[in-house]
């Protein structure tokens, strides 16, 4: 299969200005000729490499479309590949005849980032470079922009490459001490790989500890709106999403399960999840809604806790009895909501609320759009999220976390066997299997099930 002529529709489903069809294999070019013809009857074959070329594609001698090809020559296109790719106008109906004039000249439909898995399997860049590729399509911020880019130049490959350099200079000393067992030859100095295990550890620990923030990043940040039912929660979420996303109704008890959505604000990726309001209730279907908000609490890395500003102060200590312990260790800020139907005066009496409770404390109107820009102030500042630097590496991809971690608890081993003084060969493979991990990453240790399943996450036509 590696061999075959693929070819995809690389841009999104469906009809826009213009679109594009991809084409990547030994014979793609001499392909395209077949159904292409340039004004000056020149084939593409004879053409240069990163070429562009106005013509016409024909279908039994009737003109399909008028199109601009571009040729690229192997190994210096996406792939390592000769690629075409040809730009026609985005009827649906001329990108699926084009696609099956392809076909019927030899090319097969390419699967879910094939072109991307040729990519890698022809050294045009490592697996987590290839992975970035997918998550560089898919930010939706300036922070997760710049992590997808950072990693896809190959600071994150290079600096496991550095480690994992210097954990083999020393694995095939030990090994090589192995040979000489019987004359008790130390080849490898233990004060220096003492020295080495413990930077290493901090690296690799440091990589892992980033993914908190990296997911953050890739995913969005969780912020779970909560509160009493009827208090606000859903016309909150509407305003921040800027559309009408959940029903916003008089009757208590609307919203019985959780309502997720994204919403880029300053650059920062938000997931804000409206939870079913917390009461006392019989309602069997309300009850495991609320049972859910207390999950989303758990989640969430910032709480929004919505007061209505009309409610009696003993019914809200009652509430907060159930809602403050869920709070632990996360980033609080309480909105005191309908503030236009109190006056200023009683402010200072919802302000003295909950002492003990580190929050930030906000008066708001959902309704009226009443401070509603002072809350996203406080969002980017709860976030947290540092300035990326065109340097900086974050980890944001699970397989390379579950590796990191894996890869640490191979080098806490190889500090505990110095510790200990154990024999060389354990020590050589603890060694090894740290290497191995780090190697998992970016696909110098690799099985086809495992690129198999990361590339069909891929979209088709990349």
């Amino acid at each position: 299969m590696n061999n075959d002529i693929i070819c995809a529709i690389s841009t999104p489903p469906g009809m826009g200005a213009i679109a594009i069809v991809r084409l990547s294999g030994t014979g793609c070019i001499s392909l395209t000729d077949n159904v292409f013809t340039s004004p000056s009857g020149k084939k593409l074959i004879e053409s240069k490499g990163n070429r562009i070329h106005f013509g016409r594609i024909k279908s039994n001698d009737e003109i399909l479309d008028e199109v601009l090809v571009s040729v690229f020559h192997a190994p210096h296109s996406f792939t390592g590949e000769e690629c075409v790719e040809i730009s026609c106008h985005g009827s649906v109906y001329i990108q699926q005849k084009l696609v099956e004039l392809l076909l019927e000249r030899g090319a097969r439909l390419a699967l879910a980032g094939e072109f991307t898995r040729r990519a890698f399997q022809n050294g045009k860049f490592d697996l987590s470079q290839a992975e970035a590729v997918a998550d560089l399509i898919a930010s939706e911020s300036k922070s997760s922009h710049r992590v997808a880019m950072n990693q896809m130049r190959g600071g994150f490959a290079r600096k496991l490459a550095d480690l994992r350099d210097k954990l083999l200079q020393f694995a095939s000393l030990i090994e090589l001490e192995l040979d000489f067992s019987e004359e008790d030859v130390e080849f490898a100095n233990r004060q220096q790989l003492s020295i080495l295990t413990d930077i290493i550890e901090k690296e690799i620990d440091g990589l892992a500890n980033s993914f908190r923030l990296g997911n953050a990043i890739k995913s969005g940040i969780p912020v779970a709106i909560i509160g009493e039912t009827n208090v606000g929660k859903s016309t909150l979420l509407n305003l921040l999403l800027n559309e009408d996303k959940a029903i916003v109704s008089d009757i208590h008890g609307t919203t019985r399960d959780v309502i997720e959505d994204i919403v880029n604000i300053s650059g920062v990726t938000f997931r804000f999840i409206d939870t079913a309001g917390i009461r006392q209730t019989s309602d069997v279907v309300e009850t495991m809604g609320i049972e859910r908000t207390f999950q989303k609490i758990e989640q969430a890395s910032i709480v929004l806790w919505m007061i209505d500003m009309t409610t009696p102060f003993d019914k809200i200590d009652l509430l907060a009895q159930s809602i403050i312990p869920k709070l632990k260790d996360k980033q609080v800020i309480i909105l005191f909501n309908k503030a236009d139907l109190q006056p200023e005066d009683q402010h200072n009496k919802f302000e003295s609320l909950f002492p003990d409770l580190d929050a930030e404390k906000l008066f708001i109107s959902a309704k009226q759009h009443q401070n509603t820009d002072q809350l996203q102030e406080l969002l980017i500042k709860k976030a947290g999220i540092p300035s990326i630097g065109e340097d900086d590496v974050i980890v944001t991809n699970l397989r390379h976390y579950e590796a990191l971690k894996n890869a640490l608890e191979a080098i806490h081993r190889v500090k505990e066997g110095l510790d200990i003084d154990i024999t060389h060969d354990f020590l050589a493979q603890d060694i090894r299997e740290c290497m191995f991990y780090l190697g998992e990453i970016t696909g110098q240790i690799s099985t086809d099930e495992i690129l198999g399943n990361i590339f069909s996450k891929f979209c088709i036509g990349k």
